[in-house]
């Protein structure tokens, strides 16, 4: 019975404790940190949230680029920080695809981390070189299916998001393609323009440029809504391919064990700013959509991510190395 008491005492005490630091957080500088070099989609987001955290919060908010093995560097730091809420990762979509193309991972891509919040969603977008004469997406598949193994897609580098979308594509059209990986996508632009790759799915952020030029045509966006910046541009589901969706994204986590009220006071200020109109707009210029919602729709996002590209990857027989 004094050991029952004893716990319930306990608890009771790291209940207060956690509301207490909540209601204190934060009385020092946070850092978020990027798994990414500067001037990406998670990186903007970043520095945008941190900006609007350091006037409303009261403390300065650092960003502190940590970029290697696809976002592995940078978050393994994170999963090993403090679990206070000072140390955060703005991690990208690989988050989720790593476990399935990186045999030892440094850490529990779920159980290592407390979600906090879905920052943003960046839609692909399959461009075609303007060699190829397809118009549409059924256009682009019968090409295919006419000139077997013709087709190559490039993407920005093996294991990402753009990459998993042409293998997904690939089994779901059951079309022969070679995969060329590229060391980010604007160095694979070149030779989509030119006709050396016949397709690709890069980020409406980073192509938008060269399909606002007509230099490369687009066919279709991967996300279950058109994109702010192509809104002319179908789905891939409008353009007769169901339950084709895909996206690279990016969102908030801290350390596992970082008190739930810590965590549900982050999550309410980063819902906050990204409701706001400027920050909406700045977002929206360059082709990401703002993200929302709980820590547990995060987390139940992250693991659904995590079984799709699973999925892939073994119907593409992709090993994990």
């Amino acid at each position: 019975m004094k050991h029952a008491f004893a716990t319930v005492i306990a608890a009771a005490a790291l209940t207060a404790t956690g509301a207490l630091c909540a209601q204190t957080f934060p009385s020092k500088p946070i850092t978020i940190v990027v798994p990414a070099s500067p001037g990406g989609a998670i990186d903007l987001a970043a520095r945008l949230i941190g900006q609007k955290m350091t006037e409303s919060m009261g403390q300065p908010v650092m960003i502190d680029n940590k970029a290697g093995a696809t976002g592995i560097i940078g978050t393994d730091f994170v999963a090993k920080a403090a679990p206070d809420g000072y140390t955060l990762a703005l991690v990208a979509s690989s988050h989720a695809i790593n476990p399935s193309i990186v045999k030892k991972m440094p850490f529990d891509t779920v159980k290592g981390f407390e979600p906090v919040a879905l920052t943003h969603v960046v839609p692909l977008v399959l461009v075609v070189s303007p060699s190829l004469p397809a118009k549409s997406v059924k256009e682009l598949i019968a090409y295919g299916k006419a000139h077997p193994g013709e087709l190559s897609f490039a993407s920005s580098g093996a294991g990402g998001a753009p990459h998993f979308s042409g293998e997904l594509f690939k089994s779901m059209a059951g079309l022969d393609m070679t995969h060329i990986p590229y060391k980010g996508s604007t160095l694979a632009h070149p030779d989509l323009i030119s006709g050396r790759t016949s397709l690709m799915f890069d980020t409406v952020a980073a192509v938008n440029v060269q399909i606002k030029a007509s230099r490369v045509r687009a066919l279709a966006v991967t996300t279950a809504k058109r994109s702010s910046i192509l809104p002319d541009v179908p789905t891939m589901a409008e353009a007769g391919m169901p339950g084709f969706e895909t996206s690279t994204w990016g969102g908030l986590l801290a350390p596992a064990g970082t008190p739930k009220a810590t965590v549900a006071r982050l999550n309410t200020e980063v819902n906050r700013i990204l409701a706001l109109p400027d920050v909406r707009k700045t977002l929206q210029d360059t082709g990401i959509e703002p993200g929302n919602g709980s820590p547990q729709q995060f987390g139940d996002f992250i693991n659904a991510e995590m079984v799709k590209w699973a999925k892939v990857a073994k119907g593409a027989n992709i090993q994990p190395e």
